[in-house]
């Protein structure tokens, strides 16, 4: 098992860790450490604090990833989906967020706004070539749409 180690920063002091919901839960919930409400219009984006600090390990990511119920009941995502935390940063988590629903949306302090998932990733590198090698199935050089619709 891997250790994430964490800062608490001092706008995150008096929230909750980093923590899964449920013991099944594949993500950790990250909250907003606002000092203030943070309103977002319909169509509007923000940057919301979580007020901690991670070293992830080397070959690990942190994918942050929108929450379903915020999503769901109040339109409520991320502007990039996931968002990759690399293990060489060290500065605070924050999350931005953008409303695609039809009211405005108050973030409070406290507020699970997002999660985070550990992902160790394969070790690979990059090889130029001439030509790539022939691709299983018949899709090929096929782009978005190309395997048709059902």
């Amino acid at each position: 098992m891997e250790v994430i180690s964490l800062v608490v920063l001092p706008h995150g002091e008096g929230l909750p860790l980093p923590a899964r919901a449920t013991a099944g839960a594949a993500g950790f919930d990250l909250r907003a450490a606002v000092t203030e409400p943070i309103t977002i219009a319909p169509g509007k984006r923000a940057l919301v604090p979580t007020g901690v600090a991670l070293a992830i390990p080397e070959g690990w990511e942190g994918q942050v990833r929108p929450r379903s119920g915020l999503a769901l009941e109040h339109g409520i995502t991320l502007i990039n989906s996931p968002g990759t935390i690399d293990s060489d940063y060290r500065g605070e988590i924050k999350v931005p967020l953008i409303n695609h629903g039809e009211a405005p949306f108050v973030v409070q302090r406290g507020e699970r706004i997002a999660q985070i998932l550990f992902q160790q990733l394969p070790w690979v590198e990059v090889a130029r070539v001439a030509r790539l090698p022939e691709a299983r199935g018949a899709r090929g050089t096929g782009g978005f749409g190309s395997t048709g619709r059902g």
